[in-house]
């Protein structure tokens, strides 16, 4: 199972100078729906924003460890 922490982590890692806000949906660690507040992503659409963020998870979410990741961007 992925925990709300390393799927913060894992952002941060990937993502210089995101601010992530991580909720579990189910309380079953296998639906998130994560906030991130990053400049970096202001140049991309939201489409690639959102396939950037589901990228990090791609093992994750083919193997059904993670069902459901709902993604909110801020790109200020």
């Amino acid at each position: 199972m992925v925990t709300k922490e390393q799927i913060q982590k894992r952002i941060q890692s990937q993502i210089e100078g995101a601010l992530i806000q991580v909720s579990d949906l189910t309380g079953e660690q296998n639906h998130y729906e994560v906030h991130v507040n990053c400049s970096t992503l202001k140049d991309l659409s939201r489409i690639e924003q959102h396939k950037k963020i589901m990228g990090i998870f791609s093992e994750e979410l083919k193997s059904g460890e993670i069902h459901a990741l709902s993604i909110k961007v801020q790109a200020s």
